[in-house]
């Protein structure tokens, strides 16, 4: 069907296949179910690109620039979702926007499962399912005002999570996997008194991905490192990645049945780190919901970590032939639920790697960007979904708009000087950017701060500054004006930031 319709004075021809006419809705319109497309009028207007999980780059391109992409095609099966990637034409994942010369904005955005995609051209914007057919809400007018309503209609179709990580203090930037139960009962020791309310232990205690019992630098077991970490008076949190399992595993070569295959009966591919490929649980069957159920048991109610991170979840919803052809983004939402009801609601849940819509009401807080690093740019890396702090910034930035649905994570900041190559600037772009989401993390042990550098930290920790937002990348906090403008957009950027 085709019509004409008119938004916030903007006219719009739009053609649907699905059954019914618009519907106004709270601050925009409910588009009917299926494929849509919209002659949008703009030209050549920049493109919001929202990526598909916590890795995947988000941003703003003008249509005749190329598309934001991850161009490796081994880290895109990994940080984004290969089966859409389009090298051509700008393309996005559940939502998009369009911005008029006037710094008005045309934002279209799935609201169901089902792997919601859009694309854009200087003629049209298009959204479509991969599976299925789900409504779609169309909004004109200032961009924080559009996606506001955006985040009203996910709320109220999807759910949303108020939950609070509070400050939290993480393993991984100082020591990623060479992590030990001495060296993490000496940081704990020094972190007691500290204003932290969360101790997270990384990747490096587990015997393999997959395996999920400690290693032999765990000679006490999580059970004792938790209760550590209580008595300090702090939360215990524990770095897990539920969904997947590496090829040495043992829940890979004796529960074979466990993992997701595809057509052909292969096991899938589902991302690459730690110098291999890994697989995924195949979400589907029953037999992997009773698996996560009994390993977050243990993790919970057994060890006692209250603060999970989840992390490579998306390997949940990567292609393969499920049992009944069930849909993959529904079925990482019945897994997560799985997780949620067995951990219970008093354990927060943090998702890393994470999707939108179907995390929606079940985790509390999500990744928003790759791993910060610290280094503010790799010299030998244009990939815009890599580990380092420009890149986790940008990401974050773009994903602002999410905060009322859950926790946006824009992972640690830093104070201490030792192996640190980050300039006062990007140290306080990144300490700013913390303050703006509302979720601090740090992971330097206290023992490599100077006193100076200590001081800082509990110092910033203890602050809660009044935040507000003057502009896409513009904020004042406590009154002090701050401007991300030079580390988003490089000096020779073909339009103007707002």
């Amino acid at each position: 069907m085709a019509l004409l319709i008119e938004l916030a004075g903007h006219t719009l021809a739009l053609e649907h296949d699905g059954p019914g006419s618009p519907l106004a809705a709270d601050g925009g319109l409910i588009l009917p179910p299926g494929r849509v497309a919209l002659l949008h009028g703009l030209g050549d207007a920049p493109f919001y690109r929202h990526g598909y999980n916590s890795w995947s780059p988000c941003g703003w391109r003008r249509l005749s620039e190329p598309p934001l992409r991850i161009a490796n095609p081994q880290r895109r099966v990994t940080a984004d979702d290969d089966v859409w990637d389009d090298p051509a034409r700008h393309h996005s994942s559940a939502v998009a926007a369009l911005e008029a010369e006037n710094g008005d904005v045309l934002l279209l955005g799935a609201l169901g499962l089902g792997v919601g995609r859009l694309s854009a051209d200087r003629d049209t914007l298009s959204g479509w399912y991969e599976t299925g057919a789900q409504p779609w809400f169309l909004a004109f007018g200032p961009e924080d005002e559009v996606f506001a309503a955006y985040t009203r209609q996910l709320a109220a179709r999807l759910g949303s999570s108020g939950r609070r990580a509070g400050n939290v203090w993480c393993s991984w930037y100082a020591y990623y996997e060479t992590i030990t139960e001495q060296q993490l009962a000496k940081d704990v020791d020094s972190l007691r008194g500290l204003p932290f309310d969360v101790v997270q232990v990384d990747d490096g205690w587990e015997r393999l991905v997959g395996d999920w019992e400690p290693n032999h630098k765990f000679p006490s077991g999580m059970k004792a490192l938790a209760e550590r970490i209580t008595d300090a008076g702090m939360t215990a949190g524990l770095w897990l990645a539920p969904f997947i399992a590496l090829p040495d595993s043992q829940l890979a070569r004796q529960r074979p049945e466990l993992l997701l295959r595809d057509a052909r009966g292969e096991l899938v591919i589902a991302g690459h780190n730690w110098g291999t490929g890994y697989h995924a649980l195949d979400l589907s069957t029953p037999a992997a919901h009773e698996y996560l159920a009994e390993l977050t048991h243990r993790v919970v109610h057994e060890w006692g970590f209250k603060y999970l991170k989840l992390d490579f979840v998306n390997a949940g919803a990567a292609p393969g032939a499920r049992a009944g052809g069930d849909e993959r983004e529904q079925c990482y939402r019945d897994a997560l639920a799985v997780v949620r009801r067995t951990a219970g609601d008093d354990v927060y849940l943090l998702g890393s790697g994470a999707m939108l819509l179907p995390s929606l009401g079940i985790l509390d807080g999500l990744r928003s960007g790759p791993d910060v690093a610290p280094m503010w740019q790799n010299y030998a890396s244009d990939d815009p979904s890599d580990a380092m702090a420009r890149n986790a910034v940008v990401n974050t930035l773009h994903r602002l708009w999410q905060q009322p649905l859950a926790e946006v994570d824009p992972d640690v900041i830093y104070f201490r000087s030792r192996l640190n190559l980050l300039t006062e600037q990007q140290l306080a772009w990144l300490r700013d950017l913390a303050d703006i989401s509302r979720f601090r993390a740090v992971s330097d042990p206290p023992s490599w701060l100077t006193t100076v550098e200590l001081e800082a930290m509990s110092a910033y920790l203890t602050a809660r500054p009044d935040v507000r937002r003057i502009s896409r990348y513009r904020y004042s906090i406590d009154g002090r004006s701050t401007d991300f403008g030079p580390a988003v957009v490089p000096a020779d950027q073909a339009y103007p930031i707002s």
